[in-house]
């Protein structure tokens, strides 16, 4: 889903939000907690990247379920932050479904979630079945799901069918820096979608979330990006102004993609004195 966001501003993107659910955000980066040295490192990359939604993988960080072990959210504050619960690491709708209600219940009745559920734990691949089956089940339970899926432009359209607030299609496999390798299907689910759509998995430096801004995603959720950069707290700085720039060029509109100068710009750098006009 694309937005247009009036021009005649003088810095348009200071009002360009966009809308999850019944929330609405500025900032357009999501950001995960995982793979970072230490609590203390974790806190200041996701001050750096500006995000306002912090993902967690409820069956692997502690935010209260085991009491005698550090809290994430003495770091990551849910009154400054909106905690997104995923439930990476499941590999059936069943195990799924209940991560979700363990973090509804954890975090005080919150009910927007990430679904993922996982294929084998080789490529982290979506199981696009179970994902259907236990994304069914948390929508009439009245969780907002924001889910993780394939590529594929059908799927895709079935879960925004099903009523889930976003769709979260990989951008190539999870954790693997390889980039967006799958730019026209994505752009496809983008023309289709109604609802918000964010690139899931694969980025791997600043050009990739640039890129996903620029085809017309409505976001990006990235982890491993920053977390694994050899300085997480000055790559979450630099997704944060890659982000901009790509929004920015898409509401900007590129100029149109030729093979090679057009015919007539020939005359471009004739001086005005060898030009004839009729």
């Amino acid at each position: 889903m694309s937005e247009n966001v009036s021009t005649t501003h003088p810095t348009p993107l200071l009002q360009d939000t966009f809308t999850v659910g019944s929330r609405t955000f500025s900032s357009r980066l999501l950001v995960g907690t995982g793979k970072y040295k230490d609590m203390t490192e974790t806190g200041e990359a996701i001050a750096a990247s500006a995000a306002e939604i912090v993902t967690v993988a409820i069956r692997r960080v502690n935010i209260g379920q085991n009491s005698d072990e550090p809290n994430l959210l003495d770091v990551i504050s849910p009154d400054k932050y909106t905690i997104l619960p995923n439930t990476a690491g499941c590999f059936d709708a069943e195990t799924a479904i209940r991560t979700c209600k363990l973090a509804r219940e954890l975090l005080g009745g919150h009910n927007l979630v990430k679904l993922e559920v996982l294929g084998d734990e080789k490529t982290l691949y979506p199981n696009v079945m179970e994902t259907l089956k236990a994304a069914k089940v948390l929508i009439d339970d009245g969780f907002e799901v924001m889910v993780y899926t394939s590529d594929d432009p059908i799927v895709a359209q079935e879960l925004e069918s099903m009523g889930c607030v976003a769709i979260m299609p990989l951008g190539s496999l999870i954790g693997s820096g390889l980039g967006l390798l799958n730019r026209h299907t994505l752009s496809l689910i983008i023309e289709n979608a109604k609802v918000p759509v964010l690139v899931d998995a694969g980025v791997g430096t600043a050009s990739d979330a640039a890129l996903a801004m620029e085809l017309g995603c409505d976001g990006v959720l990235m982890n491993s990006a920053i977390a694994n950069a050899q300085n997480p707290v000055m790559m979450a700085h630099a997704m944060k102004h890659a982000m901009w720039a790509g929004r920015a060029a898409f509401l900007a509109g590129r100029m149109p993609m030729r093979k090679m100068l057009l015919p007539a710009h020939h005359r471009l750098g004739t001086s005005f004195n060898k030009l004839k006009y009729k």
